[in-house]
């Protein structure tokens, strides 16, 4: 199963006060394990960029400034998501920016029904603590020392690590592994099973004869002398 795990950086916290999208990140993942393959585009806000959101990500209006606007980024990430299901942390807010560009644009918003939002998910499985990113990375042993500031797709690469453990996939995985080495490793010590009674010899006495002359013709080094029958015993 294909699903998108995404993350957003804006202006601020309320679309519908103004604040615009400035950063998209996905990251696709394939039967619960990252492809490689990735979307990430900064986006041009047509305003000023806040301080409180620049001390968040880091993004500069003088950054932006020569950026793409949404609407020539729009095809190519509705492209990329296709219609795997969305897995996004605490996804109204990501997938509020989302619509609000669309909107803009003249698209169809994307349904909530496709939005897997792992906030709740790690609620349920974790009550009564913080389930920040943060949180769950070091819960979950996940390296996030890049993570300095907010980054979409940096954010988006780390969610996928948390959603991997959050829904058990990772330990299933390894138990997959671990019986599948260890039905390998059976395989190959598995005595082999002995006819009964043995096919009678397809080949002549001749025949025998000459592929020794010829094994013998290869001289001392030639491979096929490991594979040689030792005359039977008198």
């Amino acid at each position: 199963m294909r699903e998108i795990v995404l993350d957003t950086e804006t202006t601020g916290l309320d679309p519908l006060r103004g604040d615009r999208l400035v950063e998209i990140g996905c990251v696709e993942i394939f039967n619960r394990m990252p492809t490689g393959q990735t979307f990430h585009r900064y986006i041009n806000p047509e305003r000023e960029m806040p301080k409180e959101a620049f001390d968040v990500h880091g993004l500069s209006t003088e950054f932006l400034s020569d950026k793409p606007l949404f609407p020539a980024v729009v095809e190519e990430f509705l492209a990329f998501i296709g219609d795997a299901p969305l897995v996004i942390h605490n996804a109204s807010f990501d997938i509020g920016f989302i619509n609000a560009e669309l909107e803009r644009v003249s698209h169809r918003p994307i349904p909530r029904e496709r939005l897997v939002d792992t906030l709740l998910l790690a609620r349920r499985k974790h009550p009564g603590v913080s389930n920040r990113l943060d949180d769950l990375c070091s819960r979950y042993a996940i390296d996030n020392s890049r993570r300095t500031k907010h980054g979409a797709l940096l954010d988006a690469e780390l969610l996928a690590e948390v959603y991997i453990d959050l829904i058990g996939a990772r330990q299933s995985q390894l138990i997959l592994a671990e019986q599948s080495q260890i039905r390998s490793y059976n395989q190959a010590d598995a005595p082999r099973r002995q006819r009964e009674i043995p096919l009678a010899p397809r080949l002549h006495a001749d025949e025998l004869a000459a592929h020794k002359s010829f094994i013998e013709s290869l001289g001392e080094q030639a491979l096929w002398n490991e594979f040689r029958a030792e005359p039977a015993a008198s």
